[in-house]
């Protein structure tokens, strides 16, 4: 029996995808521009008998990283010459999935018809100009009218680092997704070498399906061996991350939907054939600091959230026919497949829609745009399938998911936000490392070496675990520790902290 939607039934009606190639900086349109632009692919993608700009009661905005705009969705308005409510997302990789959970749930209930969300990122063209020294002109919005009209917010702010770990310098994602790496090859139970090449071989799909994505930005297939061995071209940055397995943000991409109301779509003479329907959807987020995470390979919050999306659906991973799984380091990928019941290493679907961010482009917080935008298109080309969009933000911390198909859904758009479930989990809890030097049993849980621009080790991290349970962190700068880190496996090893978080094997 075919499901007929409602008036207010959310749907999406068109999509676009723009990207810019400029070496010069003076000749690059920022990001509100690319932004414009995308909005208006998508409303020709939409292939409407009415405007769906036009029509458009809601401007929402992922936040920006390339420039600080104050109001970004205003500029974008202006540049359009619309004037609908204004949305900017707080920071995050989930950001774009859960702009399409919130816009799904406002339509249903009848507060909006129609919402161009976007995104973009120009930080290729901004690395360029501060290289060049080339001060850009790039707009900003008034701070006295930026007081005064301030755009809304959907979504939350979430402090990811506690302040002993920003105290240590442990902040960044090179840093910590690496170390995640460690733990899951550890509870793999499988060698460095073994683990490593099955990682490349995960890693080498993603990049084959980059080289036939249009929309990507590196469209070149690599080897497994190409993506793991490090070269002048292809350095290592954070064991056993290569250059090539690191999110790519040096680009300037910017990605659009269009969502509104059956009834939106039928007034606009959008054609059938173009509609794609958000099922379910769920928001969440695993414990926000790091030294709380109870187990460094696993991702309690990705179970629960995925889930919930699933079952709000009516359907199990195994129903799903198109996946995209979100992708910054490899680490994110294998924790979220096993989250959600996937094989990373064996799984017969592609893992990703778009390449990923290595090779697709990592564009910081707007990525999942793209993923919207191609799964989109996968289903339309797909008719009746289904498809599932995980996004991430922060250290695979802040969840969103989405549930897709062209067939209407049996019911409402169902949403869920577990949230009180998964603080309810165990805690690991920080440990400073004055109570790690009299702990005899200090062993590590998981770790990474971080390199230099010329490939050349650094600085050694591990997170160590105490007899009681709680995480402690090293840093070591001593070459002997480094070179140590770098052979073999060490997760487990026993180690002595100092009292200024260094640390060294016992012998």
């Amino acid at each position: 029996m075919t499901t007929i939607p409602h008036a207010n039934t959310p749907v999406i009606i068109g999509v676009g995808q723009v990207q810019q190639r400029v070496d010069d900086p003076t000749m690059a349109k920022d990001a509100t521009d690319l932004m414009a632009d995308a909005i208006r692919t998508a409303a020709n993608d939409a292939n409407a008998t009415t405007d769906p700009i036009a029509s458009a009661d809601v401007l929402a905005v992922v936040n920006t990283l390339s420039w600080r705009y104050g109001d970004p969705a205003r500029i974008v308005a202006d540049q359009l010459g619309i004037a609908p409510r204004r949305v900017v997302t707080p920071m995050g990789g989930n950001s774009p999935q859960s702009l399409i959970n919130s816009a799904s749930q406002r339509i249903l209930q009848g507060e909006l018809n129609c919402a161009l969300l976007v995104g973009g990122e120009t930080w290729r063209s901004r690395m360029r100009a501060k290289k060049q020294g080339v001060d850009l002109s790039w707009p900003k919005v008034d701070a006295e009218i930026l007081g005064d009209e301030p755009p809304e917010t959907w979504g939350y702010d979430l402090y990811m680092s506690s302040p002993q770990e920003e105290a240590l310098g442990l902040a960044m994602p090179v840093q910590v997704y690496p170390m995640f790496e460690t733990a899951i090859r550890a509870a793999r139970g499988v060698s460095p070498e073994e683990h490593l090449s099955d990682v490349g071989r995960m890693w080498s799909t993603f990049s084959a399906v980059a080289e036939q994505n249009p929309n990507a930005w590196l469209r070149k297939s690599l080897t497994a061996d190409e993506i793991t061995t490090a070269t002048d071209t292809n350095r290592m940055v954070g064991y056993p991350y290569t250059k090539s397995m690191n999110s790519n943000n040096d680009v300037d991409m910017s990605a659009a939907v269009i969502i509104c109301s059956v009834a939106c779509a039928e007034s606009l003479g959008v054609p059938r054939e173009n509609w794609v329907f958000p099922h379910s959807g769920s928001d969440c987020h695993e414990h926000p600091f790091i030294s709380d995470r109870n187990d460094f390979a696993r991702t309690p919050a990705v179970e629960l959230g995925g889930r919930h999306a699933l079952e709000l659906a009516n359907l199990t991973i195994d129903d799903i026919a198109h996946l995209d799984l979100y992708s910054c380091f490899p680490s994110a990928v294998q924790l979220g497949a096993k989250s959600l019941g996937i094989d990373p290493y064996n799984e017969t679907r592609p893992l990703t829609q778009t390449g990923g961010l290595s090779f697709a482009g990592g564009p910081w917080n707007e990525y999942v745009m793209h993923s919207i935008a191609t799964m989109v298109d996968t289903l339309r080309s797909d008719p009746g399938s289904t498809g599932l969009i995980w996004a991430n933000g922060g250290f695979v911390t802040k969840h969103a998911f989405g549930i897709y198909s062209t067939t209407p859904p049996a019911q409402d758009f169902r949403h869920a936000e577990p949230q009180d479930e998964i603080d309810a989990l165990p805690r690991a809890g920080w440990a400073d490392a004055s109570d790690a030097v009299s702990d005899t049993t200090t062993h590590i849980e998981a770790y990474t070496v971080m390199h230099g621009k010329t490939s050349q080790p650094e600085t050694a991290w591990a997170a160590i675990r105490l007899a009681d349970g709680r995480r402690a962190f090293g840093k070591s700068t001593n070459p002997s520790v480094v070179s140590h880190l770098l052979e073999g496996e060490h997760v487990g090893e026993v180690v002595h902290v100092t009292s200024d978080h260094d640390f060294e094997p016992v012998a």
